[in-house]
């Protein structure tokens, strides 16, 4: 198993961890193809509450 020649400094562990996390973390959206709202992919609709073409979940209005 291979060893490391010297400590890796804070800074420089933390600059690799930051640029990771944004790449990681990119809005990526797909449009809902009953309602037309961008949903996040393989997700039910927040809006409509449709997933692969049926009503998965329902609405409750509050009162």
């Amino acid at each position: 198993m291979a060893t490391p020649k010297s400590k890796v400094s804070k800074s420089r562990r933390d600059k690799r961890r930051a640029q990771f996390t944004a790449r990681s973390k990119a809005a990526v959206t797909v449009v809902c193809p009953n309602c037309g709202e961008p949903t996040l992919p393989h997700r039910a609709c927040r809006h409509c509450g449709h997933y692969k073409g049926r009503n998965v979940l329902t609405k409750t209005s509050k009162s």
